[in-house]
């Protein structure tokens, strides 16, 4: 979850760091900090807090070097203070280190360091490494790989890694070896970027698209070793592998606010966009009924893709988790298959039982999600291991076809969302959702559970929903953010929905606790009478999600009986409805639309609410405490 970032080169490297750490402190904003090599000495600057801290303390510093490495915390190991900021050293200063990533068993190697002498200053389990690194460079064992010849801080390196236990990726230099920047990867993100006489490392490729557009993620168990003469890559046993870049297709303008207040703010004026990008890059457009057996969707997926599929579970955390509840309920409804959705951190360690015809299905934005990744390479291997009847069948749905989750699933479905900075999904959510639909609708013309009729009347409402997000942009915006006024001391706030909705309550819910720190939760609108009605009263606000079809009238009627306990009512409703404005003491209205595709406009004014809530109270909006953007870590 932490941002890593190297050069070597002929420019300023600290101006890169900086610049680099800046595209990455989504990554995690507890502490910072640089090292760098200039005239044979380590040069080491680190600051609690955001950024800018460092960014203070390194005006005046010595600018010349020309390699060096960065970090941008989130804390695992140790409070957010500066003893605790990577880069971490040995204990002479001539090693640094920044990580990504958990140590697993760094108490064992801790121990084994401090008999061997070391002693250590801070309370992470990264500084375990370039002590380790130093003792295997002072003391190397007498039988070592060639890779001494080629550089002895890089066989140090190998064999370090070697005793490492857990999630990591590593960028490590040592003052000893000036012209070497060595990287590391263990089930965490890293990539290395190729400039013109000069290479990059980071954990997200926005701190290299600025830079260069070619670059090459490391898989895992890889360690490579930058000179400005160029990259050699190698396993953690020692081989020399011969690999190349690929060429991103990322536009640097795509990671600025653009006039916006906030990057989530831009996220979510993005999502029309987003939305047209999505149905061109799905759906046909001269389909129609009469196309015989050409499916009106293209997700790019083999012809026998879905034959004899029984059964699909998903698997997913935070807010894919929500979209997936929203897949799920297209999956079954629409094409009339069978569909769970699991956590995928609970996944990993109490896995369904094993299904015959089974497809699944991992969904996350960076593709890096640490327990997603695990969930389904557990699930690929047990059910390789079984009989032909298990063998794995699956799928991912992710916005970074650059990511780890790419390498692993055989099909991908990318959201083209474009690189989102803000911590708390927007753009993203919506994407993923398109993507939802787009299978749904797909199994459901090859498996025809859908009339030709009903389904060219999704597909035309599918068409029209960029519009109407804009409309809601336009007309809803001022509104919301008069709106937030009132709640800004609010303690807690009830989000409900039904069917199709109710992920969208979860989804509202999230967004407002994630970024204005109010205690909020969402419920199915039924189940308010079996316990959480006890939460109402005057203080406590409820959103609920009222739109026409076979739930409309039930949702007004668990409202009222939320206002009957004095709870301030806000509905997100279809515009010019009557009974919902006597219903509701303030509305957020949505154009109408068939209720499958409800979920893509009514979570708009969500995310509007909980943004101009969190702004009006002050709050960082697009860095919210004790969160990251991805979650690279157990």
């Amino acid at each position: 979850m932490c941002g890593i970032v190297g050069y070597i080169g002929t420019r300023t490297a600290s101006n890169i760091l900086l610049d680099g750490l800046r595209k990455l402190e989504y990554r995690g904003y507890d502490s910072a900090g640089v090292a760098t090599l200039l005239e044979g000495e380590l040069h080491r600057v680190r600051a609690k807090g955001k950024l800018q801290n460092l960014q203070e303390k390194l005006e005046g510093f010595e600018h010349s070097a020309r390699l060096g490495i960065g970090h941008t915390r989130w804390a695992t190991h140790g409070k957010p203070e500066e003893y605790n900021a990577h880069p971490h050293t040995d204990a002479s200063g001539r090693i640094a280190v920044v990580q990504n990533g958990i140590v697993e068993n760094y108490r064992e190697l801790k121990e084994e360091l401090k008999l061997k002498g070391h002693e250590f200053s801070s309370d992470t389990d990264t500084e375990v490494i370039p002590h380790l690194i130093a003792e295997y460079m002072a003391n190397p064992p007498e039988e070592l790989t060639f890779l001494r010849w080629q550089s002895l801080f890089l066989e140090a390196v190998r064999l370090t890694v070697n005793r490492l236990q857990g999630a990591f990726a590593l960028a490590m230099i040592s003052a000893d070896f000036p012209d070497e920047l060595v990287v590391a990867r263990q089930q965490a993100p890293l990539a290395i970027g190729f400039g013109q006489g000069e290479f990059f490392c980071a954990s997200d490729t926005p701190a290299i698209v600025p830079h260069t557009n070619a670059v090459l993620p490391l898989e895992n168990g890889e360690l490579a070793r930058l000179t400005p003469l160029g990259v050699e890559i190698y396993t953690f046993a020692g081989e020399r592998l011969i690999k190349h870049p690929l060429t991103l297709n990322l536009n640097p303008v795509m990671v600025e606010k653009q006039g916006f207040k906030h990057f989530m703010l831009k996220e979510i004026h993005e999502q029309p966009r987003v939305v047209r990008t999505c149905l061109e890059a799905y759906f046909v457009d001269d389909w129609s009924g009469e196309n015989g057996a050409r499916s009106p969707i293209n997700l790019g997926l083999p012809p026998d893709f879905y034959q004899d599929l029984q059964q699909i579970q998903i698997l997913a955390c935070g807010t894919s988790w929500h979209a997936s509840l929203v897949g799920k309920h297209l999956l079954e409804q629409l094409a009339g298959i069978p569909t769970t959705v699991h956590y995928a951190s609970e996944f990993r360690y109490s896995p369904s039982p094993l299904t015959s015809n089974t497809l699944t299905i991992g969904v996350t934005q960076s593709g890096e999600t640490a327990d997603t990744l695990a969930a389904l390479e557990m699930e690929q291997q047990r059910r390789s291991a079984a009989a032909a009847r298990f063998q794995p069948r699956m799928l991912g749905i992710t916005n970074r076809t650059e990511s780890s989750l790419a390498r692993l699933v055989p099909q991908i479905i990318e959201t083209h969302a474009g690189v989102e900075i803000g911590v708390a999904a927007t753009k993203t959510f919506t994407a993923q959702l398109i993507a939802f639909y787009a299978l749904a609708l797909d199994l459901a013309y090859r498996r025809q559970s859908l009339s030709p009729e009903h389904l060219a009347k999704l597909l035309s409402g599918l068409r029209q929903l960029p519009a109407q997000i804009e409309l809601i942009l336009d007309s809803q915006e001022g509104y919301i953010e008069e709106l937030a006024h009132n709640f800004a001391e609010t303690q807690d706030f009830i989000f409900v929905g039904r069917g199709v909705n109710f992920p969208i309550a979860l989804e509202g819910a999230l967004k407002l606790k994630e970024i204005s720190y109010i205690h909020a939760e969402g419920y199915p609108a039924g189940e308010m009478k079996h316990g959480p009605i006890a939460l109402l009263d005057a203080k406590v606000p409820v959103v609920a999600i009222a739109m026409p079809g076979a739930v409309y009238e039930k949702v007004l009627s668990n409202a009222q009986e939320a206002k009957a306990r004095d709870a301030q009512l806000i509905g997100v409703v279809p515009m010019n409805d009557p009974e919902a404005e006597h219903t509701f003491d303030s509305l957020l209205p949505v154009p109408p639309v068939d209720e499958l595709l409800s979920p893509i406009l009514a979570v708009i004014p969500l995310q509007l609410l909980a943004y101009h809530i969190a702004a009006r109270r002050g709050l960082d909006v697009d860095q919210p405490r004790n969160l990251a953007k991805s979650v690279t870590v157990e």
